[in-house]
């Protein structure tokens, strides 16, 4: 089982910065990407940006170039460097891991959630 674990969240007034992290624990045989989403109050979970192993970035429009997700696989880490935020970057904040795990003889791919992690942008 793998067990991912975010940090970062909190309270930001408009144009300022955070940054998330989320580390992952358990029997991780490879990574294939690891993204971050988010779930506004009343609105369905979107993807806010995800990283291949290759370390292939791709983000939601909203978030292009102020947001920057990075990883550290030594660490087992994926961080979202949030700049320039807005109020609409209220929201709860989800890692998601898509990874492969090895159970004795056995691969597969399997898809993990972290618990997620409050960000407010208010003055």
């Amino acid at each position: 089982q793998v067990q991912l674990m975010e940090s970062g969240g909190g309270l930001v007034q408009p144009g300022g910065s955070l940054r998330l992290s989320c580390v992952a624990s358990g029997s991780i045989y490879s990574i294939v990407s690891m993204g971050w989403y988010r779930q506004a109050p009343g609105k369905q979970r979107e993807l806010v940006a995800t990283i291949t192993r290759s370390r292939n970035p791709d983000y939601a429009d909203s978030v292009k170039d102020r947001f920057t997700i990075s990883a550290d696989n030594a660490k087992n880490t994926v961080y979202l460097q949030m700049n320039s935020m807005k109020p609409e970057d209220t929201a709860v904040y989800y890692c998601n891991w898509d990874v492969e795990v090895r159970r004795g003889f056995l691969y597969s791919r399997e898809n993990f959630w972290g618990q997620g992690t409050q960000v407010t942008v208010s003055p």
